[in-house]
């Protein structure tokens, strides 16, 4: 592949969903991503439970910041993910588009969390597959 492909992973606060299938795409492409995340309605913070939660697979996510769709470059995505703004998503430029019907993982137990932010990896490595077959500009 010659050009990265860029994915962008929305979700309400960009606290937690989408922080995490960021810190997965990153964990799991290598070089050949760029990936980004940012929230409709961001919370400023990075949740601690997501911290934990990929303190736990050896990923320090207190590196990242929570983003506002303003934060993030005007560009057009390879694949824009949402997860659970639904209306207050806006519309961005991708190529292709999905919604993740994935629950907010916020007020979880720490094991349900877990469950919340497995289900997460699964979806981006499937997504990083799909945009693997997929041929470069």
């Amino acid at each position: 592949m010659t050009e990265k492909k860029r994915v962008l992973f929305v979700c309400v606060e960009n606290s937690n969903r989408s922080q995490l299938a960021e810190a997965f795409a990153r964990i799991r492409s290598g070089e050949w991503i760029e990936a980004y995340s940012a929230g409709s309605r961001p919370s400023g913070q990075i949740n601690p439970k997501a911290i934990e939660a990929m303190r736990e697979l050896g990923y320090d996510l207190t590196r990242h910041g929570s983003k506002s769709m303003s934060d993030i470059p005007n560009i057009e995505y390879d694949l824009v993910a949402t997860m659970g703004c639904g209306d207050e998503c806006p519309f961005v430029r991708a190529k292709r588009h999905e919604d993740w019907n994935i629950p907010d993982p916020k007020e979880l137990s720490p094991e349900e969390y877990r469950k919340v932010r497995d289900l997460i990896e699964a979806k981006v490595r499937a997504a990083l597959e799909e945009l693997r077959k997929e041929p470069s500009e």
